[in-house]
């Protein structure tokens, strides 16, 4: 701690944080064994957070992240998107397909950022909003396949008619980006996916995970 910073406010960011790395919950006693803090410290920065919404406690007593953080997550997709544009607009002039952000919304995955290239005579139509399921699509299954090597590099995921008949997809997954899970890819209309495709989105993926750490 330096003399700039808040001491209070750092030890409910650390509760904050320490609480969504759980799905069960964490208790005062755990939470004040964690932080090095008494009792004491804990339930008044639990009730702090509490009045903000920003933690909820069950009937057993242990403290969890409540839904007051989804109003401040809602203002990380254009943080994010505006981060993302630079390489996905390379990408997709580079591919002469469309480019796309692709983040974890629950079990779904959500189009956060799109980018048509402007050179193409016709390219996929594909826009921000658009859901699916993770297990469909190149975009939620490189997702997916991060999930499944979390210590390694999965490479790139190709599929092909998943969400669109004749479209095919490559995507590669953010790595090393803390509290975001997504992937960078493009959509064509093609018949099989162009070899240098997905060495390209994994460099877009890369491109894009330094520009958010």
């Amino acid at each position: 701690m330096t003399a700039e910073t808040s001491q209070t406010l750092d030890r409910g960011l650390r509760v904050l944080k320490l609480l969504a790395e759980t799905d069960h919950g964490l208790t005062v006693t755990e939470l004040s064994h964690k932080l090095g803090v008494n009792r004491t410290v804990v339930y008044r920065l639990l009730a702090t957070l509490e009045q903000h919404a920003l933690v909820r406690r069950d009937l057993g007593g242990r403290a969890r992240v409540g839904l007051g953080v989804l109003g401040l997550g809602r203002q990380v997709h254009p943080l994010v998107r505006e981060a993302a544009m630079p390489a996905l607009r390379s990408l997709a002039e580079d591919i002469g397909a469309t480019a796309h952000l692709t983040l974890v919304d629950g079990a779904e995955a959500l189009a956060v950022a799109v980018v048509e290239p402007t050179w193409t005579d016709y390219h996929v139509a594909y826009r921000a909003g658009f859901r699916h399921p993770l297990d469909r699509g190149a975009a939620g299954k490189a997702i997916l396949s991060a999930r499944q090597q979390p210590a390694g590099d999965p490479g790139y995921t190709l599929t092909h008619g998943e969400l669109e008949a004749g479209a095919c997809g490559a995507a590669a997954p953010l790595l090393g980006v803390s509290g975001v899970e997504g992937s960078v890819g493009v959509v064509m209309l093609a018949d099989v996916v162009p070899e240098r495709v997905g060495p390209r989105v994994m460099e877009a993926a890369r491109e894009v995970a330094e520009a958010l750490r």
